[in-house]
């Protein structure tokens, strides 16, 4: 991979941005807290319901996907753009769907951290930090490695995107 100014002055924004998206998680648990305190206080964070292995493989995969989908339809200039959030939200809704009852689904360390500080509870914590993190940057490597190429899309798959085959379809 290239290394340029570009990069670097990307690379130098992340640790601000780790802070900003933990103080957030924090704070919103912390008011959640305040706000529902009493028998109504309970821990909304993300614990392993299984064993801390089968979450850490768990929080790996379904991070890698999020991440390989989120690098497909965000930053490839091939990608369809209408159907982004479509394509990312049904991502996050089978990853829910299928990890959530073994390890919280968390997909995010600032996710499972805001709740864990503000509730002292770090069962597991170890997962829902190594996973995601080693997810998102394999899902991110694996994608572009894969998606390289000067061939336009048309030509990958051809056939043309159906959204143009259907608007060039209207107007006829």
């Amino acid at each position: 991979m290239r290394r340029n100014g570009t990069y670097k002055a990307h690379e130098r924004k992340v640790p601000a941005y780790v802070f900003a998206q933990v103080l957030g998680s924090t704070m919103a648990s912390g008011t959640l807290r305040l706000t529902f305190n009493g028998h109504q206080n309970f821990f909304a964070g993300t614990v392993p319901s299984g064993t801390e292995l089968q979450c850490f493989v768990l929080e790996f995969i379904i991070t890698f996907y999020l991440v390989f989908v989120i690098s497909g339809v965000a930053t490839d200039n091939r990608a369809i753009g209408e159907l982004a959030g479509l394509a990312v939200g049904s991502t996050v809704l089978l990853n829910v769907m299928f990890a959530g009852p073994i390890s919280g689904a968390s997909m995010n360390p600032a996710r499972t951290l805001g709740p864990a500080f503000v509730h002292n509870e770090y069962r597991g914590i170890w997962v829902y930090i190594a996973g995601p993190i080693l997810g998102a940057v394999s899902g991110g490597l694996v994608y572009n490695l894969i998606r390289f190429t000067d061939k336009p899309l048309r030509e990958i798959t051809k056939s043309g995107s159906f959204l143009k085959a259907s608007k060039s379809n209207s107007s006829i």
